[in-house]
């Protein structure tokens, strides 16, 4: 039930773009600076998002990366999904190859009712409700505060 580093970096750098007041664009390096996170594995992750909708870019000198506002109405479930790293959250907790409600592990039900409020919780709030705690001062994304 944990995800990977490059799925967590992504939600780290969607939540860091859907913070910003405007859609100004960020490069990669920038991002990675402000979330405190490996330049090179992001460019390319960042390209994933991209390529699924999730996030938009533009080249040229004034480019980068940013979220519209048809992007912010995303899920961090469709992020999670776009890395194809939905089936971390829904496999056992254990790392057993079977393990279901017929054949249990056995902390199976202490994490399937966990599981599943994180997987509604993910699926039903957009990017721009998480990024509303980061506005209001109650959640944080960044390193560095001053953004």
């Amino acid at each position: 039930m944990t995800l990977s580093k490059t799925s967590k970096y992504a939600i780290r750098a969607i939540m860091f773009l859907a913070a910003q007041n405007n859609n100004e664009k960020f490069s990669p390096s920038k991002i990675a600076e402000k979330i405190g996170v490996p330049s090179p594995i992001l460019a390319k992750t960042l390209q994933v998002l991209v390529r699924n909708n999730i996030l938009s870019s533009s080249k040229g000198r004034n480019g980068g990366f940013y979220l519209t506002t048809i992007n912010k109405q995303n899920t961090l479930l469709a992020v999670i999904k776009a890395l194809s790293e939905y089936d971390k959250l829904t496999s056992c907790f254990m790392g057993l190859p079977r393990c279901s409600d017929n054949e249990p592990c056995p902390i199976h039900y202490l994490v399937k009712s966990l599981r599943t409020k994180m997987i509604v919780e993910l699926s039903s709030k957009t990017i721009e409700d998480f990024a509303k705690g980061i506005a209001n001062g109650e959640t944080f994304v960044y390193l560095n505060q001053d953004t």
